[in-house]
């Protein structure tokens, strides 16, 4: 089987799993969209392999093999400030929430 099959299967078999957890609420759409956007171009540089030698001359790379770890090294770094910055997120607001429920209890429990 030649590795454009195998790379648009594998794209495809990606993009059903991300949309099988999105349904089984699994996985939230915010996340998803990351996914099937890796899905898509796992596909389309399987289905079109000179895509990456086209980009990588237009870009001046020698080696068109490393512009994919330089893209995957750079989704990765992308990915990981994203989830750097949601996490930040929800512990600022249940930090908010833990400080409005310490004072809502204070405002309700009896004075002595």
């Amino acid at each position: 089987m030649p590795y454009q099959v195998t790379s648009a299967i594998l794209g495809l078999v990606i993009a059903s799993t991300i949309l099988w957890l999105i349904r089984r609420d699994h996985l939230h759409s915010h996340h998803a969209l990351w996914w099937l956007l890796v899905a898509f171009t796992v596909m389309l540089l399987g289905i079109f392999p000179t895509m990456i030698d086209w980009i990588a001359s237009w870009l001046g790379v020698n080696y068109p093999p490393t512009l994919l770890f330089i893209f995957g090294m750079g989704m990765i770094l992308v990915k990981v400030i994203s989830i750097d910055l949601h996490q930040s997120k929800l512990e600022r607001k249940i930090r908010r929430l833990a400080q409005q429920i310490a004072i809502l209890g204070g405002e309700q429990s009896p004075k002595n």
